[in-house]
């Protein structure tokens, strides 16, 4: 297994253990290969929950630009959910996971086929 394979292992535990989910592991991998080299890189590869900064570049770049949403307060709504979903205490929240996360919770997953 490559290093990209050891990362999605990892995000689908954190996907069943921390947010109660069971991913769909076609999809996580198609996410995580969309977050391109961000995800090997210790700090780009987390989203800073506390940093009002940081979800607004998520809203941007990921929501607005990547799956082609509308801006609105439901984008930071659905950010939130998920960051609640991930739990806020959880310190590393990483940036594939809540992705793929947000990705679910619009119903976009049509973005990554």
């Amino acid at each position: 297994m490559g290093k990209r394979d050891d990362l999605i292992a990892k995000y689908a535990d954190d996907l069943k253990n921390k947010c109660k989910m069971t991913p769909d592991m076609a999809l996580l991998t198609k996410v995580t290969i969309g977050c391109g080299p961000s995800v090997y890189d210790n700090d780009a590869s987390t989203v800073a929950a506390s940093d009002a900064a940081e979800l607004e570049r998520v809203k941007a770049n990921f929501l607005i630009k990547k799956l082609g949403l509308k801006d609105g307060p439901s984008l930071m709504d659905g950010i939130n959910a998920v960051i609640d979903t991930y739990g806020r205490s959880e310190r590393q929240k990483y940036r594939a996971v809540v992705y793929y996360m947000l990705t679910k919770h619009f119903g976009k997953e049509s973005a990554y086929k």
